[in-house]
Order: structure tokens, then C-alpha cells, then sequence
């Protein structure tokens, strides 16, 4: 029978978001590609540092450790194929089993995800993060230049989901942007036993509460819902939840209050948010990506 990735939780991830390329990517950024080739290879043998997705990678990885494959991690690159060589080699020397890969070479890479059924896709370029979302597809840009991870909870992934414009649909922020804060407490209460439409990172936390319940490993998966709502905003989101079926582990209503320091105190692996002044805030302590989805983020 073909080799298939149906049942497993796939994570599409650039070189970067993985591994701390940054100083090899600003010979490619100053418009130096054969620099940055050769730079490559001649560290072939030196493993890449950890990365600011790094964390969530190995320990979802670990789901695997029973001899069942569980979760798939493929990098999905803008490098070329022999600059992959290096990125394969770090993953061995971390003793990350990554074992696929796709280098398209400066070409847009989104295009894979269909075949790969990607759960998610983690990039450092902000475009290909923006065509992957356009193309249904849970996506985040990752701050290259946050905060890694905590290494206190080797045996639990936490990640983090912002509510509107990431785990539920835009609706309830379209009404806060257009027409304010009471509009929308209004809004929300008058609907609060209606449940949210899907957002696009609603399949990824299913994944997660899936492999969650099909883990022998003595991992654990931790999330939290971390957003802006408040009482009586709150009633909303929390139905939602149930209506889908998933539980998260920690709720924070912050009613505005900036999100960097609550984050702080729950050390997760990854937070996403739709909004650049949140994802900023919590990069400071945090992994931290941003989801260029909803009202925040233009058409």
C-alpha cells in the first residue's frame, strides 16, 4: 500500500522557524544567494541552534516514542535543495526524526500543503504565510526575533490561541472594529448561545484534542484560549467550545489588559495571535506567531 500522512498530525515548517538561521538569511536578504549557498555548505557539518518554533517541534515529535506515528514534521522551504542538506543534518544531530522535505529554491512553497494534508504551517516569510491562509490552511509567521521557549514541562506541549480571527471567526471583531466596545459586549451577549463560526486554526486544535486522546506516550498536550473578551463576552466563546466538542485547559478573559505577561506565567511552546501589537507583546516572553487573518489584517 502508498505511504500516506491521513491520519497523522502534520507540521509544515520553514528552515527558519525550526532552526536560528539569521545569520546565514541576511546574506540572502542583502541579495547575495551564492554567498549564502556557500556559507551553507560550509557549515554542512555544523548543527543550526534551535530555532523559535524549536521546542513545540521536539516535543510534539515525542508523541511518536512508542513505535506509533503519530505526528509528521516536514520542512516545507524556500531554500535551495543542497542548503536543505544542512537542515536535514541539524535535525539528525538534535535527533529529530524529520525525515521529508520540499526546497523550492525562492518559489512560493504553499502549494505543497495540499498534498502533505498540513495540519499547520509555520513560516518565516510573511507572503507564503498569507497564501497558505488564503488556501485554508492553519498558518502563523513566526517572530524569528521573540523569546524561546521555557524549558520547565518537558513532558507537556502548551500552546496558547488567541479567540477571534484565530481559534473562531471574525464576526464578534468586525462588530468591536466597525462600531466599538458596547456594540460589540452587546452583540455578543445577545448571541451568546449561538455558537462562533470556525476560525483558521480551528483544525489544529482538533488535531491537538485528537492526538491528545490517542497519546500512550506519558506526553501531554496543555492549552489555553487567551483573549481580549471579557464578562459577559466571555459566556460566547466558552459555548462555542462546547458546542465543538473540545475542552482547553486554561481560559484567560484579560478584557484588554496586554496578553505578554499572562503568557508569561503559562510558558507555552507557541502562542498565535491575528493581531501585530499582541504577537508583539507576547514575543518578548514567548514563541509567538502572528495569523494574518480577519478584519485586523486587511482584506
Amino acid at each position: 500500500m502508498p505511504v500516506s500522512l491521513d491520519d497523522k498530525l502534520v507540521v509544515a515548517i520553514s528552515s527558519r522557524a525550526l532552526f536560528n538561521l539569521e545569520e546565514e538569511n541576511r546574506l540572502f536578504d542583502a541579495g547575495e544567494p551564492d554567498a549564502y549557498m556557500r556559507l551553507q555548505l560550509e557549515r554542512l557539518d555544523v548543527p543550526a541552534a534551535p530555532g523559535i518554533a524549536y521546542s513545540m517541534i521536539r516535543k510534539l515529535l515525542r508523541f511518536n516514542d512508542d513505535g506509533i506515528q503519530r505526528v509528521e514534521v516536514v520542512i516545507l522551504s524556500r531554500n535551495d535543495p543542497v542548503s536543505g542538506m544542512r537542515i536535514f543534518n541539524s535535525g539528525a544531530a538534535a535527533e529529530l526524526r524529520v525525515q521529508r522535505g520540499v526546497f523550492t529554491q525562492g518559489r512560493p512553497p504553499y502549494r505543497y500543503l495540499r498534498p502533505l494534508n498540513a495540519d499547520i504551517f509555520l513560516s518565516a516569510n510573511a507572503s507564503d504565510v498569507r497564501e497558505a491562509l488564503a488556501a485554508g490552511f492553519p498558518a502563523a509567521h513566526v517572530r524569528v526575533d521573540g523569546a524561546l521557549a521555557s524549558a520547565l514541562h518537558p513532558d507537556e506541549v502548551r500552546i496558547a490561541f488567541d479567540g477571534d480571527a484565530v481559534l473562531f471567526s471574525d464576526e464578534a471583531e468586525k462588530v468591536f472594529q466597525l462600531e466599538g466596545l458596547d456594540a460589540f459586549q452587546a452583540h455578543e451577549t445577545r448571541k451568546a448561545a449561538v455558537p462562533l463560526g470556525a476560525g483558521p486554526f480551528k483544525p489544529f486544535l482538533v488535531a491537538l484534542h485528537r492526538l491528545q486522546q490517542a497519546s500512550s506516550t506519558g506526553m501531554r498536550v496543555r492549552t489555553a484560549l487567551v483573549t481580549a473578551r471579557g464578562a459577559p463576552a466571555h459566556r460566547r466563546a466558552i459555548q462555542t467550545l462546547m458546542n465543538w466538542n473540545i475542552r482547553v485547559d486554561e481560559a484567560m478573559f484579560l478584557g484588554g489588559l496586554s496578553k505578554g505577561e499572562f503568557l508569561r506565567e503559562f510558558e507555552p511552546d507557541f502562542f498565535f495571535d491575528d493581531q501585530t501589537g499582541h504577537v508583539d507583546a507576547a514575543a518578548r516572553h514567548v514563541p509567538a506567531g502572528h495569523v494574518a487573518s480577519g478584519i485586523s489584517n486587511g482584506p
